[in-house]
């Protein structure tokens, strides 16, 4: 359902479309099926959707802000419905992008696929971090350090918590089978650095580089991990996202 109502607003992103346009979509989508938006009204957070655009990294706060062709938007949806969650993000361009932006998507996209083959029983966290942070860089991107994973079901954010950088193999917790955690890095043309702005909530990068992320919700299982957060057929975008 998080992952419908997700491409639902992705489909929507074209220039002279405002962020609250995006909003709309999604929390109508996700109410129509019986559900609630797990972000709105998390510790005060105001809107279904975390909507980041170019800069910004995380959380970003739907606005009267009309989406400019070349515009780089990160769209951030969460569901919640019979008592649990889902939580899944994609980043799409906004009319026609530099290269720079769609190689940024790109690598993003393909960083999050990385970690979810590592999420197997007996690999560590470190085993799946330090393969992200390797593939990322090694493409000339950062990974942002504050902004992580977590473990998914009851709660929005649970334990463990799943970091995607600074971490050597072999360490850090245990992929066990039936536990559910979100892959999501962030990958940034510059610094990893990030402030936060004047709302509390909008992270940017400190450089003013652009931003991009990708999330899936991954169940570990005795096998190939489960991909949670895939749409039905009739809401994939033409790109596969």
């Amino acid at each position: 359902m998080a992952a419908n109502a997700l491409r639902l607003a992705a489909r929507a992103v074209r220039p002279g479309v405002s962020l609250l346009d995006l909003d709309r979509i999604a929390e109508a989508y996700i109410r129509k099926q019986g559900a609630t938006p797990s972000f709105k009204g998390y510790h005060g957070f105001p809107a279904t959707l975390c909507t980041s655009v170019n800069d910004r990294v995380v959380h970003g706060i739907p606005s009267s802000y009309v989406l400019q062709e070349g515009d780089v938007i990160a769209i951030d949806c969460g569901a919640k419905l019979d008592g649990f969650h889902g939580d899944t993000c994609l980043t799409v361009g906004v009319g026609q992008i530099t290269e720079e932006a769609r190689r940024l998507i790109q690598t993003a996209q393909l960083a999050m696929f990385v970690g979810i083959e590592h999420c197997r029983t007996g690999f560590r966290l470190g085993d799946m971090a330090s393969a992200v942070q390797a593939f990322a860089e090694e493409r000339g991107y950062s990974i942002v350090r504050e902004y992580i994973g977590h473990g998914l079901g009851r709660a929005l954010h649970e334990e463990p918590q799943v970091v995607f950088a600074e971490q050597k193999p072999g360490t850090g917790f245990r992929m066990e089978p039936g536990m559910v955690i979100t892959i999501e890095p962030i990958l940034n043309t510059g610094s990893h650095k990030c402030v936060v702005e004047a709302d509390g909530w909008t992270v940017r990068t400190k450089d003013g580089g652009l931003s991009a992320q990708f999330e899936h919700d991954i169940a570990i299982t005795r096998g190939d991990p489960e991909i949670l957060s895939l749409p039905d057929a009739e809401y994939e975008l033409e790109d596969g996202f």
